[in-house]
């Protein structure tokens, strides 16, 4: 009855339309509605099952971006026979409903070859459209509801040697990414593709977030320079920060009472505020932890704590004080490779690598488990995608559909 319920919820979202993605069990974007990895609309169970229900499984091509739920329709941007595809599947079947497809050659780098040839970045559900970044760099917008591609960027002369894998992000009217060969910050018109404006240096995979600061609504992203701030409204960079970036590679941004966390490889992880003092902003630090550096596996905060995964020793989960940066704990080394990490309340769901979900408590004193389950049968480096009682996790090739009964 209550997954019967939450479908209905779902299913009324997706009939009444509108602008962009109203109910609270859509999950619209990388990382989910406001992109700091929080399920949507999930409720705890009373007692977690032994087992997740599959109910089902579709091929749908290579690539780990996060499919996106929005009414009752799943989005899924992938690749097929030398194509990028933004496919439409429903939600409580998956059965196809659209498919749009175009021609995008691409040869993955030696280091990147074990990953493939798919799309890294996840796609974004803004205004009743789509929009994508290929792993070659291009920009493309499709209709929600047709499929139609309404307008796309050329290819870059030059792929990103390590593919491009910055997710987009949306505010009014405009869409925000990294496009092409790893370029500055770019301001696409929503509706037309016109570039509205570009800001600072290159990215690299890092994808953007769009918070509002003293007042000030602003685009955060992750360069090879450092960590910058850029006004949506025109496009001024409004501060920078130059730790976490570089070409070694780190996590997006994490947002925590107006304090931005950010890491990369070997650099430990910094948090500062940026500040209006007059007409300048300034980036202070907050605080400096040395003992965990984070590489794609992206945190969450949950209440005043950061939870996640650091590179050292191999992967150890880890959790800091978000107040002062304190390491509260680490676990025990080898956890992992890679980890996509969600919440839900109290609680921290860890996909990795190998297809094992771990649901734990958010704890201060140390990693405690409630279950694990094993949610896949090839790599799992994409987010999953949570939404009432249903997890949706993409592998290297198919999509499964999985429900906590």
């Amino acid at each position: 009855m209550r997954q019967k319920a939450l479908f209905c919820v779902a299913m009324l979202a997706g009939l009444l339309g509108g602008a962009d993605a109203q109910s609270t069990l859509d999950y619209p974007q990388w990382r989910g509605r406001e992109r700091d990895g929080a399920a949507s609309g999930f409720i705890q169970p009373k007692s977690w099952p032994k087992e997740l229900t599959r109910t089902w499984r579709v091929d749908v091509g290579e690539g780990y971006g996060t499919p996106l739920l929005v009414g009752d329709a799943v989005y899924v941007f992938t690749r097929r026979d030398g194509n990028e595809v933004m496919t439409a599947l429903g939600a409580s079947d998956g059965a196809e409903r659209w498919r749009s497809s175009y021609p995008a050659p691409y040869t993955p780098s030696q280091p990147t070859a074990a990953h493939g040839a798919g799309p890294k970045a996840t796609p974004l559900f803004h205004e009743g459209k789509l929009f994508t970044l290929g792993i070659s760099g291009i920009v493309s917008a499709f209709d929600a509801t047709t499929g139609k591609r309404l307008w796309q960027t050329p290819p870059p002369s030059e792929p990103p040697f390590f593919s491009a894998a910055s997710s987009p992000a949306g505010d009014k009217g405009v869409v925000i990414v990294h496009p092409g060969n790893y370029g500055p910050l770019t301001a696409f018109d929503a509706t037309s593709g016109a570039v509205r404006w570009v800001a600072g240096d290159g990215g690299f995979f890092m994808s953007p977030i769009i918070v509002t600061l003293e007042g000030t609504r602003q685009a955060v992203s992750v360069t090879q320079g450092g960590v910058v701030g850029v006004s949506v409204a025109d496009g001024r960079v409004l501060w920078t920060h130059p730790g976490a970036g570089g070409r070694g590679g780190g996590t997006m941004p994490v947002v925590y009472e107006g304090t931005i966390i950010a890491s990369a490889s070997g650099t430990g992880t910094t948090a500062f505020k940026p500040v209006k003092r007059g007409e300048t902003w300034v980036a202070e630090t907050a605080w400096e932890n040395k003992d965990v550096s984070m590489y794609l596996s992206n945190p969450v905060v949950v209440g005043d704590v950061l939870f996640g995964l650091t590179t050292r020793d191999s992967g150890r989960f880890f959790a800091l004080d978000a107040r002062d940066g304190t390491t509260l704990w680490l676990g025990t080394p080898r956890e992992a490779t890679n980890t996509a990490v969600a919440k839900a309340g109290e609680l921290l769901f860890f996909l990795n690598d190998d297809g094992e979900l771990i649901v734990a408590k958010a704890s201060r004193r140390g990693l405690e488990p409630i279950v694990r389950y094993t949610v896949a049968d090839s790599a799992t480096w994409a987010q999953p995608a949570i939404s009432g009682n249903r997890i949706l996790v993409k592998d290297v090739s198919t999509l499964s559909h999985w429900t906590v009964d």
